[in-house]
């Protein structure tokens, strides 16, 4: 018998129906509308988001069943990053370097406070070699804390236009500034969000504020290399996590005075600075 061409069929019914409410459930685990609100046993991920894994899960993460931090040791960072390493850095720039008056340790000590894991997981020696990974890291992208925004950087354009959720403000630039020349939109807005500066509408911030300068600074290695060091795979992927296109021998030369920076740093921390030194 050859069914009524207007009959439905119960079973394509039923499998249309099951994918329609597949593909809702997909989109409120995977979009997310960047004010959280997920799924039960879902996180919620510093940018919004809602899923499962670590990039949700892990550093940043708002609600859900976030993973704990790691227990923090008792290192005082202070005691590591000395004035004389301090200054043993800034010393070698230029007296008519920008960023000769701009960064100071008290500085950076104040910002600490707001990234009570920086420097403090692990054994001891974990904590100098993360420490000595990132000096080495605002040693390079500064010269030796000369330099508070990149050269040349307004020059440049480090708007990504398709991030909808960081749009880019007119006439602003998001050019490297900073310890670590925080750059692109998508690292200002939500670097603002957390520190609290309007990160899109006045990301001149960055180099007017020393304060904010290396809350930035802090901001991007806890979210992007601070578990990489801390988790013992070596200085090399943090040079990736910093600056990729330096990477799988695009700029080699780069990439060494990065490590060479880091191993004086380890030894004059006390600490050997181990493998994987290069990305």
């Amino acid at each position: 018998m050859v069914p009524s061409a207007n009959r439905q069929n119960p079973l394509l019914t039923s499998i249309l129906f099951g994918t329609l409410v597949s593909l809702l459930l997909l989109e409120s685990v995977v979009v997310g509308d960047g004010n959280c609100g997920c799924a039960p046993n879902f996180c919620c991920s510093q940018y919004g988001y809602c899923g499962t894994d670590p990039d949700y899960c892990g550093p940043g993460c708002r609600e859900g069943p976030c993973n704990a931090p790691p227990s923090t040791n008792d290192v005082t960072v202070a005691d590591i990053v000395t004035p004389e390493f301090f200054n043993g850095i800034i010393n070698q720039a230029g007296a008519d370097c920008a960023g000769k008056n701009f960064y100071s340790r008290d500085r950076f000590l104040e910002a600490l406070n707001s990234y009570p894991q920086f420097g403090r997981v692990g054994t001891q020696d974990d904590s100098k070699r993360e420490i000595a990974a990132f000096f080495a890291h605002v040693t390079h992208e500064t010269g030796h804390f000369c330099y508070i925004e990149e050269i040349d950087g307004a020059s440049k354009d480090y708007c990504d236009e398709t991030n909808s959720q960081y749009p880019c403000v007119a006439n602003k630039g998001y050019y490297g500034r900073g310890p670590l020349q925080l750059s692109w939109n998508y690292n200002y807005g939500p670097a603002g969000n957390s520190i609290v500066f309007d990160g899109l509408s006045a990301p001149e911030t960055v180099a007017t504020d020393p304060l904010v300068s290396f809350k930035t600074a802090l901001w991007f290695w806890m979210n992007n290399a601070h578990s990489i060091i801390t988790s013992g795979q070596g200085f090399g992927p943090t040079v990736r996590a910093i600056n990729g296109g330096e990477c799988d021998g695009r700029n080699p030369d780069t990439v060494r005075s990065r490590a060479e920076y880091y191993t004086n740093y380890s030894s004059q921390l006390g600490v050997s600075a181990g493998d994987n030194l290069t990305c």
